[in-house]
């Protein structure tokens, strides 16, 4: 079909044109704009609205929060930070007693154990710190040494419970009290949680002082099991990360079982 031009027709400049479609467009987000920003004040009209209604409430809300702020800075410095330094206060006659056990000849442990735990009728003991101050710094590092102090006096399921109550942000401190609890199951001869413990005590705190005792530990307890594929990782790791380690001598012995078993 032919194509033709009207007559009169005249085609407009290219110019012009590009100056219109700006215009539109312009038009186009001058409108735009304008409808966003209706919307923007629509909904300011309406949380203004929505805040008048329930001014009361959020002043009750706020002020509630303001009193439960206000009420745990208080319990902290009225309540536990006296507890604290009364409970520290309490505790240093049974740490003196557990220290003393410790280094007292066998004979003599288990009675010294037993004023740590028990007290001596004038002074707390750790059993009664924990039951006063069970809440405090304190009476969480007497659950520590409640717990040890059980150990070594064969009482092991109240070595657990004492031990597995304690948590410390002391890495250290935490891997021990994991140990603790891996030769309490140990001595009751479920190997499997003890083996747990052991493992996580590796895993709690890398050192010189606790990785290769825990290491050999778990593998010790890898053989009693009949796991020697675990007890050869174990020793292995201790063979090679800690060469020098007093563990290590009868780790290389033990190695060699380990690997003829396996």
């Amino acid at each position: 079909m032919a194509t033709y031009k009207k007559r009169g027709y005249k085609q407009k400049p290219i110019k012009e044109v590009e100056d219109q479609e700006l215009e539109v467009a312009a038009e186009e987000m001058e409108s735009t704009t304008a409808e966003v920003f209706n919307t923007l004040d629509e909904t300011a009209n309406k949380t203004e609205e929505w805040v008048a209604a329930n001014q009361k409430y959020i002043f009750m809300i706020v002020g509630v929060l303001a009193l439960v702020a206000l009420a745990f800075v208080g319990y902290q410095r009225l309540v536990v930070e006296p507890k604290n330094g009364e409970a520290a206060n309490e505790i240093f006659q049974a740490q003196q007693y557990f220290a003393e056990a410790q280094e007292a000849a066998s004979t003599q442990k288990d009675s010294i154990y037993g004023l740590a735990l028990n007290g001596d009728g004038i002074k707390l003991g750790l059993l009664q710190i924990i039951d006063n101050y069970g809440g405090t710094s304190t009476g969480n590092n007497a659950k520590y040494m409640a717990g040890f102090a059980f150990l070594k006096t064969g009482k092991y399921k109240e070595a657990i419970d004492q031990l597995d109550a304690f948590k410390s942000d002391d890495a250290v401190l935490q891997a021990l009290a994991y140990g603790g609890l891996g030769d309490a199951f140990s001595q009751l001869e479920s190997y499997e949680d003890a083996l747990a413990y052991y493992d996580k005590a590796v895993k709690q705190e890398v050192n010189d002082f606790t990785t290769p005792k825990f290491l050999l530990k778990a593998a010790k307890i890898s053989v009693v099991a009949e796991k020697y594929g675990e007890a050869v990782t174990y020793l292995e790791r201790l063979n090679k990360d800690y060469p020098k380690s007093k563990q290590n001598t009868e780790a290389t012995t033990l190695l060699a079982m380990a690997k003829a078993a396996k």
